[in-house]
């Protein structure tokens, strides 16, 4: 049993052939998937769609990498949070590749959805590209992480050094590997994976975006996280069984979901 920590399946390039995503999942053993929303305008999307498939649950935030989507507020997405399927605020964090410039904006969206984080009690997905250092940072001086009253969450699609990950575990947040993990110029990526506990590893596609190796320049949809688990097996020297149930275990218990994990023991 694999799960997809992050996918965009609200996506128009999958959306129109969702039944097929869907089947894909239940083919490749991928029991379950967060999807995530990018912008205020699509979280009603999400959340259709999350109402529609019990085996699918719902981020709501405003990526930081685009200035013209409308900046959120602590309140919207708090009653958002109260949905049911939603287990998570984001993704939000910090991108300096896409954002050059000014980015005071950039910091206010972020800080804005730690907050509603706290206040709704639910953990965060994190975005961060070119950015990581000023992502630890604002995360601490928002005091979201577990140490601090806060409530952690997952590194989403994590490209950086042990240091970033050490700080961001010492915060109580999960570090998620995406196709990423399986291209062959990613040996850095693949050490820090090698030193991550398996009690704090996650796997996501992001899809329709980083398909794993094997369809690179292809289309990518939940069914193909178990790509990620495989090169994840064989960086730590371990069955691919153990990566996909540890990774499952992590994402229940993160998002407070443990009764689905009781469910697939059963």
């Amino acid at each position: 049993m694999y799960v997809d920590s992050h996918c965009h399946i609200h996506f128009p390039a999958l959306a129109k052939r969702l039944p097929e995503v869907l089947s894909n999942m239940k083919k490749n053993s991928v029991s379950h998937a967060l999807v995530v929303s990018i912008s205020l305008n699509d979280i009603p999307d999400v959340l259709k769609l999350c109402e529609q498939h019990d085996n699918l649950y719902a981020a709501v935030g405003v990526h930081p990498g685009r200035k013209e989507n409308k900046q959120p507020d602590v309140k919207t997405l708090v009653e958002y949070a109260k949905h049911p399927k939603v287990v998570a605020i984001g993704e939000t964090g910090l991108d300096y590749h896409h954002v050059k410039g000014d980015r005071d904006w950039q910091f206010e969206r972020f800080r804005i959805q730690i907050r509603a984080s706290r206040e709704c009690g639910k953990p965060l997905i994190i975005h961060a590209r070119e950015a990581a250092d000023d992502v630890i940072r604002v995360l601490k001086e928002e005091g979201a992480g577990t140490d601090a009253g806060g409530y952690g969450g997952i590194m989403h699609c994590f490209n950086e050094t042990m240091p970033i990950a050490k700080a961001a575990m010492e915060m109580g947040f999960y570090i998620s590997f995406s196709g990423v993990i399986t291209y062959p110029n990613a040996r850095e990526l693949q050490h820090v994976a090698r030193l991550i506990p398996l009690n704090r590893i996650l796997i996501e596609t992001d899809a329709p975006y980083l398909s794993p190796q094997s369809i690179r320049g292809k289309q990518n949809e939940p069914a193909y996280v178990s790509e990620v688990a495989a090169q994840l097996a064989k960086i730590k020297g371990v069955p691919v069984a153990r990566i996909a149930r540890e990774s499952a275990q992590n994402f229940f218990r993160l998002f407070g979901l443990t009764h689905l994990l009781e469910a697939e023991k059963a």
